[in-house]
């Protein structure tokens, strides 16, 4: 299964995009700002083709998907928040991306939704991520 991350707004402080799931649309995201030189947990991770494995999250306490191999980050990981305050240089999903107020709306069915197409699967999961 391919999960394709095209990242679309480009602010400042935050990163906004579509997730595609087998090249179809799925949901909106929200990361960190893309930035040149990374600020630990607030900076999203470099476009890339990365695979992804469903695993405990200790802080959350569910299963999320975890993003590997991401060359100068660790525990990246897809789940639920609204805001960049939430993000801690991981990939927020939502319904709907405010983009005045930089806030995401719908997170949890949305991740929800989601953990129930990858949970389904038995191929390999991978996301590419373009800037």
């Amino acid at each position: 299964m391919l999960l394709n991350l095209k990242r679309i707004i480009l602010a400042d402080e935050w990163t906004g995009g579509i997730l595609y799931i087998d090249g179809k649309p799925f949901c909106f995201t929200l990361e960190d700002a893309v930035r040149l030189v990374k600020i630990a947990g607030a900076t999203a991770i470099p476009s890339g083709d990365y695979p992804v494995m469903l695993g405990l999250s200790p802080k959350r306490k569910i299963i999320v998907p975890w993003i590997l191999d991401v060359p100068g980050f660790d525990a990246i990981q897809i789940h639920i928040g609204n805001t960049v305050n939430d993000t801690d240089g991981c990939i927020l999903v939502g319904c709907a991306l405010n983009i005045w107020v930089d806030k995401l709306t719908s997170s949890r069915p949305v991740f929800e939704k989601l953990m129930k197409i990858l949970k389904a699967t038995d191929d390999e999961i991978r996301i590419y991520v373009t800037t």
